[in-house]
């Protein structure tokens, strides 16, 4: 992991109503490979799925970011990040 960006990363989910994001209340380290900030929305993988990125391939990673979010649709309708 020598070299390698770690961050913090805190799962959202939809609220009731599906137009804005709430936390899910736990977190989890995951390898940045794109290169996110703090307080951005990140699309991350998890399990064996996590080391199929030519920057992971090697590393004992179960959890990796793949993505930096910018914005969400559900329908036609744009949830609030």
């Amino acid at each position: 992991m020598k070299g390698q960006k770690l961050l913090v990363v805190e799962p959202y989910r939809l609220n009731d109503e599906r137009t804005a994001l709430k936390a899910a209340g736990r977190t989890f380290v995951a390898v940045d490979t794109v290169g996110a900030g703090e307080n951005e929305f990140v699309l991350v993988v998890q399990g064996s799925s996590a080391r199929q990125t030519p920057e992971t391939k090697s590393l004992p990673t179960d959890a990796t970011i793949i993505g930096i979010v910018d914005s969400i649709h559900v329908g036609k309708t744009k949830v609030n990040l």
